[in-house]
């Protein structure tokens, strides 16, 4: 039966998003944050897009966030020379870690007691948050500015990408185990725990690697530069967007495309598989963040799958509930959308 994406689009951001990150599952749900260059890091219910809070304090655009498992606190990094801590809670400010350059990434351990940070000043730092005084571990050897750092192996180690090159380190002994060169651009990449899996895009490549010994395992070829990819918790799906304002899901098993469809109105900057995943967020140049089903027309968060009247000749369909809202951009979106399969426009219950 084909069905059509019917996202849920979150708005709020002035500017580009170009970073966001779920919580994991908590007894209160799921939590998302997204970094802008507005400068306003927005924390949101995961499932339903709803705004919950937004952090206040950056001086400059944000460049990453991220929130710890159980969405108590939240971090950011920004232009403005800094990272912050918040209280995910009260959206506090809980402390603000100096840099010298303009800080791109930030990630919590396990426990949420280290934050690491990384930027352009091409250093990895190591904050003890019990010790806000102290100052960071510093591990340097990256030749250019930092895009991306990740607690992985239980926090043994960290991944790093810098423009061309992704590295493997030991928190331990804060060494470099081993690294990986590419040929152009490193844009993204995402740590999955379960099976120990390093996603990574540059180009029209997404690439999978161990992220224990950095081995490849496979790679797949999109039809347009990728900026952004995610793989679905069960392994199953993968998702990627980039330059041409397009989301791709592929078959993570065989590579085969299975979707493909106008996502936003400008380069997508990131995707995110949630927790559960049962959604995909993307955030993207034209300021919002849009929520995609992973199994169209399912009753899931806002969405209910409403059934077609017998003999009517309709396709299924599904249906957004949204609580006092209008999607003025739904509409649009859903015809730019439009294959010939697709018989009727999705409906909105305001």
């Amino acid at each position: 039966m084909a069905m059509r994406q019917t996202p849920l689009t979150c708005s709020g951001h002035t500017r580009p998003v170009v970073d966001l990150a779920f919580s994991g599952i908590t007894p209160y749900g799921y939590f998302l944050i997204s970094a802008c260059k507005d400068g306003k890091p927005m924390l949101r219910q995961g499932d339903t897009g709803d705004w919950i809070g937004t952090f206040l304090g950056h001086k400059g655009a944000v460049w990453g966030a991220t929130l710890n498992k159980d969405a108590t606190k939240a971090a950011t990094a920004a232009a403005d020379f800094t990272a912050k801590v918040w209280d995910a809670v009260s959206g506090d400010e809980l402390m603000t870690l100096a840099h010298k350059h303009i800080v791109k990434t930030v990630d919590f351990t396990q426990d949420s007691n280290y934050l690491l940070t990384g930027g352009q000043d091409k250093l990895l730092r190591i904050y003890d948050l019990n010790k806000p005084e102290a100052e960071p571990k510093e591990i340097s050897g990256h030749t250019s500015g930092i895009k991306k750092a990740l607690w992985c192996s239980e926090d043994k180690q960290i991944l790093s990408a810098d423009d061309k090159t992704v590295r493997l380190w030991d928190h331990a002994t804060m060494t470099e185990v081993k690294s990986l060169n590419f040929n152009m651009s490193v844009s993204s990449m995402e740590y999955i725990p379960e099976g120990e899996i390093l996603v990574i895009t540059y180009g029209r490549s997404i690439a999978f690697h161990s992220a224990v010994s950095l081995d490849p395992i496979k790679s797949f070829e999109a039809p347009a530069t990728i900026n952004s990819a995610s793989l679905h918790p069960e392994k199953e799906f993968l998702v990627a967007g980039g330059e041409d304002f397009k989301l791709y899901k592929y078959d993570y098993n065989s590579g085969e495309e299975l979707e493909s469809y106008k996502g936003h109105f400008g380069p997508i900057h990131c995707v995110r598989f949630s927790p559960d995943g049962e959604l995909y967020a993307s955030g993207s140049e034209d300021g919002t963040l849009r929520l995609w089903q992973t199994v169209v027309g399912k009753t899931y968060g806002l969405w209910k799958c409403v059934l077609p009247e017998e003999d009517s000749g309709e396709l299924a369909k599904p249906k957004i509930n949204f609580p006092e809202t209008a999607e003025e951009e739904l509409e649009e979106i859903a015809s730019e959308n439009s294959d010939s399969i697709y018989s009727s426009t999705p409906e909105v219950k305001a």
